[in-house]
C-alpha cells in the first residue's frame, strides 16, 4: 500500500508539536535533564520539496543537539536507513546558505535517533539498531570483515506501549496518557468490534478520566479521523509485511533447491 502526504499527521506528531512537550520528551527517552529556558527549534521535512522524504519529529536543542524521532506500530528493519536519508535532509536545511567548500571548521549538532514503537506484537522494552545491521557481508567477496564500518548510524527503538518503561512514561506525562489513549481504543475496538466506535469511546473515556484532555477537546474530531486512518493503515501494513516475508522466504527456498 503506498501512501503520498504531504505531511505525515498523525496523532503523535499533533501533539508532540509543542517545543516545551518536546524538551520534556527528550529529557525521558534520553535519560536527562535540560533547563526548561533551553529552546527547540522544531525542523520535521514536512515540506512539497521532500514528498519521498517525511519524518515524524525532528528538532533541535540549543543548535547542539538533533533529535529525529519515528513512532512506528510496526517494526521496520530499515529503519536505521530511513533515519539516515533522513538525517542528510535535515542537515541540509541545517546548513542552509554556509559554504561547506570553504576552509572554515563548520559544527553541527549532534544527532540522536530514536524510534517509538506501539504495536501488537510482543516487543522488548528497548533494543538497539544499527546501520551496519542491514550491510553486505565482505566475506562473499573473499574479504574480511571490519571491525569499524566506516559508516554507523544507532538507533534506541523504545516499546511506548501502556505499561512498559515506567520510568519514561513517569518523566513524560503527556505520552503516558498518549499511550494509555492508544491502548483504550484498542480494548473498545475488541469489545464493540467496530473502530470507529472504539475511537469515539476512547475520546470520550479519557476526557472524563483526565487523559489528554485538552488535547482531545481541541483536536477531538481531527483525532477520530487521524486515529482511524492510522489504524486502518497499521493493519494493510501488517499485511504487506506478511506477505512480503512470505515471498522473501519462497525465493530463498527456491535458491537452495
Amino acid at each position: 500500500m503506498k501512501v503520498n502526504k504531504k505531511f505525515k499527521n498523525s496523532v503523535f506528531t499533533l501533539l508532540f508539536s509543542d517545543p516545551a512537550l518536546l524538551r520534556e520528551l527528550y529529557c525521558a527517552l534520553g535519560g536527562v535533564c535540560l533547563p526548561p529556558d533551553v529552546p527547540v527549534v522544531i525542523n520535521t521535512l514536512e515540506d512539497a520539496l521532500f514528498m519521498d522524504l517525511i519524518n515524524d519529529i525532528s528538532f533541535e536543542i540549543a543548535g547542539k543537539i538533533v533529535v529525529l524521532i519515528e513512532h512506528q506500530s510496526s517494526i521496520n528493519p530499515n529503519m536505521a536507513l530511513r533515519l539516515l536519508m533522513y538525517i542528510g535532509r535535515i542537515y541540509e536545511k541545517i546548513i542552509e546558505g554556509r559554504n561547506i567548500y570553504s576552509k572554515k571548521h563548520l559544527s553541527i549538532p549532534r544527532p540522536e535517533f530514536f524510534v517509538l514503537y506501539n504495536g501488537t506484537d510482543p516487543f522488548p522494552d528497548e533494543q538497539i539498531v544499527r546501520l551496519s545491521d542491514l550491510f553486505e557481508k565482505l566475506k562473499d567477496l573473499g574479504l574480511p570483515e571490519r571491525d569499524i564500518p566506516a559508516l554507523e548510524l544507532v538507533v534506541k527503538v523504545i516499546n511506548i506501549n501502556e505499561g512498559r518503561n515506567r520510568e519514561i512514561a513517569q518523566r513524560c506525562k503527556k505520552l503516558a496518557e498518549y499511550s494509555a489513549f492508544v491502548a483504550k481504543a484498542r480494548v473498545f475496538e475488541r469489545e464493540l468490534g467496530s473502530r470507529k466506535r472504539a475511537i469515539k469511546e476512547a475520546v470520550n473515556f479519557c476526557q472524563k478520566h483526565d487523559i489528554l484532555k485538552e488535547f482531545l477537546k481541541l483536536h477531538g474530531t481531527e483525532v477520530l479521523s487521524m486515529l482511524y486512518t492510522e489504524f486502518n493503515l497499521d493493519d494493510a501494513l501488517a499485511v504487506a509485511m506478511k506477505k512480503a516475508g512470505k515471498e522473501a522466504a519462497k525465493k530463498g527456498s527456491e535458491k537452495t533447491h
